[in-house]
């Protein structure tokens, strides 16, 4: 048995490759810091292929790294003892289940404590990953601030560059919970304390993915997927819990005052976004293993950044919409529309409750822009199969519904200055008065072909 704790990302990359060694990618021969490791994750896209990449050999960082971790909907689904037609159900099981954290005194992540005049940021194991980046970029951070008063924590990514030997330069984008904590944090006229997370076990990184009320706390989310506690740390200074089998924390502040140059960088819209709220994070204390590894997200429309930011998305949203519409049979978000488009599979049992249904969608999930509707027996994770149910079963004079001037997101290059976007639905359902029969193939005919096609090599 491995040395690891079971919440140690290296011991999930040990039994993953004792279990799944085709999906996991080791590559020994010297690799560049400098675009190599995107490079190879858009190569092997490109050829359908999305494997885990453990580089053992990169240069100007002295770290290995894991990277496309999250690029399979598959080896997602594995992490939480599922198959992909069951992720999200899978996913909503667990994180319906949370646990409060267990507080250790110490852990691997404690193994080194720099502090002071020490740190220097110029020394942590980070990568370029396109050529328009305006330097190497942190793209797995989490950042975990707790309230004040009531200890609840949050957990949300936020890319990051050096700034000086001690800060970084990133943007809070979301202006979601850690932005309202920050702001209380000015209200007071204090910086606020915060810790970056660097390298965590995958479901702690795919919980800090979680949308949560204000006051809820993605580290309970964390040992509900992980079915048990998860184990944490306090940090030196500011007494923040943190991973205790992470592999690298930085603890400091947010300056709410201060403004900082940051970006671009490449986003998930696939476009180099320099939109940012250039935020100074001062680091005072660095916490990390002896040999740390770099637990890096491809950045970019890459599979692993949408899925990683999508599925705990996607679950939630399904669940609520399948309470209210059981007619719905799957949704699915494809990475064709990076986040801003959703297909929903359903058998329609009224008319209009496709349109009612993607109403709802629209008004849960301030990403998306547009939702198309389909029968049940459209295929909604491949694209041709919408675009065919869209072509063959929609009107655009009955079909459409546009809504305008609703909040968007921030980093869509198409949104207006002030953060609105319009939002539509697509009703590619047959609807009542619809005539024609699916052409189909038998199933003894499929078999005779495939068993023929086999023979024949």
């Amino acid at each position: 048995m491995t040395k690891y704790h079971k919440q140690d990302v290296r011991r999930f990359l040990v039994d993953y490759r004792e279990d799944h060694g085709q999906d996991v990618i080791t590559i020994d021969r010297p690799v560049s810091d400098d675009q190599d490791v995107t490079a190879l994750i858009w190569t092997l896209a490109n050829k359908g292929q999305h494997p885990m990449l453990h580089l053992t050999n990169v240069s100007g960082i002295g770290a290995e790294v894991l990277s496309n971790i999250f690029a399979s909907r598959d080896r997602i689904a594995r992490l939480l003892g599922s198959t992909a037609d069951t992720l999200h159900e899978a996913y909503q099981a667990r994180a319906n289940r949370p646990f409060t954290p267990e507080l250790l005194e110490s852990g691997p992540v404690t193994d080194e404590i720099i502090s002071g005049d020490a740190v220097d940021l110029h020394a942590l194991p980070m990568l370029k990953h396109f050529d328009t980046d305006r330097a190497k970029y942190i793209t797995s951070g989490i950042i975990i601030g707790e309230h004040p008063k009531t200890g609840a924590g949050n957990l949300s990514y936020h890319r990051a560059m050096i700034h000086s030997k001690n800060s970084l330069a990133t943007s809070l984008h979301s202006r979601g919970h850690l932005w309202r904590l920050m702001n209380m944090a000015k209200e007071r006229g204090e910086p606020m304390p915060v810790a970056m997370v660097i390298g965590g076990h995958p479901l702690f990184m795919l919980a800090a993915s979680a949308r949560l009320a204000f006051g809820e706390d993605e580290r309970d989310v964390a040992g509900g997927l992980m079915g048990e506690p998860l184990q944490v740390v306090r940090t030196p200074k500011y007494g923040i819990r943190v991973p205790a089998h992470a592999e690298i924390v930085l603890e400091g502040v947010l300056d709410p005052e201060a403004h900082v140059e940051e970006g671009p960088f490449g986003e998930f819209t696939g476009y180099s976004s320099d939109r940012s709220t250039n935020n100074l994070f001062t680091v005072e204390t660095i916490m990390r293993r002896r040999d740390a590894i770099l637990v890096s997200v491809a950045g970019g429309n890459s599979a692993e950044h949408l899925n990683l930011g999508r599925v705990p998305r996607e679950a939630e949203v399904v669940e609520k919409l399948r309470a209210r519409f059981p007619s719905i049979t799957a949704v699915h978000y494809p990475s064709s529309g990076t986040h801003f488009h959703a297909y929903i599979a359903m058998n329609q049992m009224r008319e209009g409750e496709a349109r009612q249904v993607m109403l709802g969608l629209l008004g849960w999930d301030q990403y998306l822009k547009t939702v198309v509707v389909v029968d049940a027996d459209v295929d909604i994770t491949r694209d041709s199969e919408v675009l065919w149910a869209l072509a063959t079963h929609f009107q655009p004079h009955n079909d459409v519904v546009i809504i305008e001037g609703l909040p968007g997101n921030a980093l869509d290059p198409s949104a207006s200055g002030i953060g609105t976007t319009s939002r539509m639905g697509l009703d590619a359902t047959r609807g009542p008065n619809f005539h024609g029969v699916r052409a189909r193939i038998s199933d003894e005919a499929s078999a005779r072909a495939a068993a023929l096609l086999e023979s024949v090599g």
